[in-house]
């Protein structure tokens, strides 16, 4: 058990014998900023001074009489009333044991049986990825090994925008593209692809079916079918690079196979009413602040109509939570869905929509939008390549996705403790080389020698693990861990450079640091994992 939890519970028992029932989650138990105040902290006792009628430095006194001493080494009442707890060694060194043997799991949560169905990316199969998308698929592909470790069953979807316009307009494109490509007169449509890939896709298309397709019956279908196949063949293999797997993806023109749009349309009719012809969804009478427009009064439908068909079919796949990782532009988007949903039974809190941030690409102190090699947008394919999949992936997971980012593509490249993915890196590598320094020394797992102050600390940096993919789970946030990994490299760094690890006069010591090492390493490659970035042995 970690630290923390075991103090929160030895408070939770002590004010049970004071007549007092407090949930666990209401107990906050913090690490001590200055370690000349403890190792860790509560501030309960001022939370209680009302529900006691007294001080809260007297409520902490009544407190610290009750709690269980067997792990701590004393206790202090400070300030206004704030609990600072003083560990005996062995408690906050014991999770070195507990970390070697559980290895890869240490951190990882008992399975919950709860489906969660995480949508991102998501982009229409008509061009490349481009950064803004890079982003949601860092940011998409970390919430979901996040809630995974947590203990949640996982699915991850890649919705495929199938029937609409723009594919029409991409098959109107390749036509065009691929009679430029037989030398023929051509004319690309004013709301078409004019892009380089769609260029390329139509030379591919005539090397594999030919010079005749143009004499098809409906060229147009085929030049659709087989261009948006083509595109996301191509979306695969860039998200494969990018270290990203889909569980499933999902067609919208399947999904509205059968009728299923009029089906939905039926079964919110108590929902609906009609304005000028257009059919109104009444989604202020659940969280929207205003009604929104299903089917026009053309008789064409919104792009919310097909989404509510889209969500409802997510849910009748049995999933218990869905995640959508959406660009900011969806603000609106929440509330409407969510009052659709509703519609149907079910909480609000069943769908949690993660907005992103738009990315603002910079060089040499200088935003830039354009890729060099085609004057179009920048790629996810050339970020790879520019600044490497780990660096990428990070840079867009270290900063609170609601928040905008400027990715400074110098610094990702930069090797020193500048670049934070490298410093984390290179703790690693480090580690690894002290281990492989010492192969033939016999590690100490118990950490009963580890005195020194920053052995202590990068013990208790480690222990809060656990603590952190917890919060970051449930908020969905992957940055937590990102900031998790900087404070952990900053700690192994430190206990590296004030303590002489390989110390051959003193094999004792030197076994008990190894094993410290070997703990340190193994959390710091599973918080990398989490986040989607590789933990090298070598740098």
């Amino acid at each position: 058990m970690e630290i923390r939890d075991l103090l929160k519970q030895n408070i939770q028992l002590a004010l049970k014998e004071l007549g007092v029932d407090l949930d666990l989650n209401e107990i906050v138990v913090e690490n001590s900023k200055d370690p000349t105040h403890g190792d860790y902290a509560t501030n309960v006792a001022m939370k209680l001074a009302r529900v006691f009628g007294k001080s809260p430095r007297d409520v902490a006194g009544l407190i610290v009489d009750k709690i269980s001493k067997d792990q701590i080494d004393h206790i202090e009442i400070a300030g206004p009333g704030f609990i600072n707890f003083y560990m005996k060694n062995d408690s906050i060194t014991g999770i070195v044991q507990r970390i070697i043997k559980e290895n890869d799991n240490f951190g990882r949560s008992a399975k919950k049986n709860e489906k969660v169905n995480v949508e991102f990316v998501s982009a229409n199969p008509t061009g490349d990825l481009h950064v803004g998308h890079a982003r949601g698929a860092a940011i998409g592909d970390a919430i979901s090994r996040i809630l995974d470790f947590d203990g949640y069953d996982v699915t991850r979807e890649y919705y495929i925008n199938d029937a609409g316009n723009q594919i029409d307009h991409l098959g109107e494109s390749l036509i065009e593209r691929y009679k430029e490509d037989l030398g023929l007169p051509f004319n690309l449509p004013e709301d078409g692809y004019h892009g380089e890939d769609v260029k390329i896709i139509a030379k591919k298309i005539r090397e594999k079916y030919g010079d005749k397709l143009l004499e098809k019956d409906n060229p147009l279908e085929f030049f659709k079918l087989v261009g948006q196949e083509l595109e996301l063949e191509k979306i695969r293999e860039d998200l494969k690079t990018f270290n990203i797997v889909f569980d499933v993806f999902s067609s919208e023109k399947a999904i509205r196979a059968n009728g299923a749009v009029e089906k939905e349309i039926e079964y919110l009719k108590d929902h609906i009413y009609l304005d000028g012809g257009a059919k109104v969804l009444r989604t202020t009478d659940f969280l929207d602040d205003k009604d929104r427009v299903i089917v026009k009064s053309n008789g064409e439908y919104t792009y919310f109509m097909p989404d509510i068909v889209y969500h409802v079919n997510k849910l009748s796949r049995g999933f218990d939570k869905l995640i959508d990782v959406l660009g900011a532009d969806h603000h609106g988007y929440i509330n409407r869905m969510k009052s659709a949903l509703m519609m149907h039974g079910y909480s609000q809190d069943v769908l949690d929509i993660e907005l992103i941030q738009m990315v603002r690409m910079m060089k040499d102190g200088k935003e830039f939008k354009l890729s060099k090699r085609t004057g179009n947008g920048y790629t996810l394919r050339e970020l790879c390549e520019d600044a490497g999949v780990d660096a990428a992936r990070y840079f867009f997971v270290m900063r609170a996705a609601s928040g905008h980012l400027d990715f400074d593509l110098d610094l990702a490249v930069k090797q020193s403790s500048d670049n934070p993915v490298y410093y984390a890196q290179y703790a690693h590598a480090r580690l690894s080389s002290v281990l492989n320094s010492a192969s033939d020394i016999k590690i100490d797992e118990t950490g009963s020698l580890l005195k020194e102050f920053s052995e202590l600390e990068l013990a208790k940096k480690l222990a809060s693990f656990e603590d952190v993919v917890k919060i970051a789970s449930k908020e969905k946030a992957p940055y937590k861990i990102t900031n998790y990994i900087h404070e952990l490299a900053e700690k192994v760094h430190a206990f590296y450079t004030e303590c002489r690890v390989i110390d051959r006069d003193n094999i004792e010591v030197t076994s008990a640091r190894l094993g410290l090492c070997l703990a340190s390493k193994i959390v710091l490659k599973n918080a990398l994992y989490l986040v989607g970035v590789s933990a090298p042995e070598k740098m």
